[in-house]
């Protein structure tokens, strides 16, 4: 029997079908013979009891240009639906925020992908925080005495906003740097939140991996190698996708990280390792399914589905 399920992401317009995970996530539900509805975070709300939502009915092609149809706008009470895809992306501020609380009523009635309160509780930069073993050393702070000391320890460091995603705001400060004070003084500036302060890793120059979990299990991995003279090797700010396969640390990562995930409700997660260490645990709108099915052949929005139809069943 399909299920009805629901997904709060950006727009649907600009998306790239070759390359969005949402776009594929929610073709692979209609091959499945899932009803699909479609609503932007803004269009969240809740109304005397209900967490309500105004969308579309949604049917999606892979025709670049023309690759969504909607239905009549209507209002929906998401308590009636199977299944809700959180897939917004960050920045995780307190628009964000405010709709994994009220997905939070609904679920697990409705099954909320991911579990609204462990993403809310479980943001990329912090989890990892739990896996100090696997990770390289790491300040968080707003206090510029704190960084600079990390800084002094370390030499080599990478200097980035604690709630920032894709790239953006991330700076290499080397030993001969003057620029830390300047940096802080320009992010305390515009924002409350504290910086995040990471010993710089030379292997990312081979590429930063990112790996797909399906709930808590590992299915593959891509390797995103940064642009010439590049720092950062995100796909938004120019890194290249190259097939890899999993080492035998990349599954230790896995293997401890994995029952952890699985329990907190965590069923699509992307983690990103430089070297042989744990950089991020992304849980709010993990990328990389087209990327891993290209290069690897397997069907990782299927897996995906497959874990979900199971918790529904």
């Amino acid at each position: 029997m399909g299920l009805k399920i629901a997904f709060q992401m950006d727009p649907i317009g600009s998306v790239n079908i070759n390359a969005d995970s949402t776009f594929r996530i929610a073709e692979e539900a209609q091959a499945r013979g899932h009803e699909l509805f479609y609503y932007t975070p803004d269009r969240l709300a809740f109304r005397e009891g209900r967490v309500i939502a105004r969308g579309w009915p949604l049917t999606v092609r892979r025709m670049q240009g023309d690759h969504f149809t909607l239905g009549e706008e209507q209002e929906v009470d998401l308590a009636d639906w199977d299944v809700v895809w959180l897939r917004q992306d960050p920045p995780f501020d307190m628009a964000y925020i405010t709709t994994t609380h009220l997905l939070e009523m609904i679920h697990p009635g409705t099954l909320v992908v991911n579990d609204p309160f462990w993403v809310r509780n479980s943001p990329e930069k912090l989890l990892v925080l739990r896996f100090a073993d696997l990770t390289p050393p790491t300040a968080i702070a707003r206090d510029l005495a704190t960084i600079r000391d990390f800084k002094q320890a370390h030499g080599d460091v990478i200097l980035k906003p604690l709630y920032g995603n894709g790239g953006a705001g991330v700076f290499r400060l080397d030993p001969n740097d003057r620029n830390l004070a300047a940096l802080h003084e320009l992010f305390t500036g515009f924002s409350r939140e504290p910086l995040i302060v990471q010993k710089f890793l030379p292997a990312v120059s081979k590429g930063d991996k990112r790996v797909i979990l399906v709930d808590g299990e590992p299915v593959g991995a891509i390797n995103r190698v940064p642009a010439e003279g590049e720092t950062r090797s995100n796909m938004h700010v120019g890194g290249r996708p190259e097939k890899v396969a999993l080492t035998d640390r990349d599954r230790e990562i896995c293997a401890t990280i994995g029952p952890v995930l699985r329990e907190k409700g965590q069923i699509f997660v992307g983690i990103d390792v430089i070297g042989d260490y744990l950089t991020e645990i992304n849980v709010t709108s993990p990328t990389g399914i087209q990327e891993l099915e290209r290069f690897d052949g397997i069907n990782v929005a299927a897996r995906i589905w497959e874990a979900i139809e199971a918790k529904r069943a």
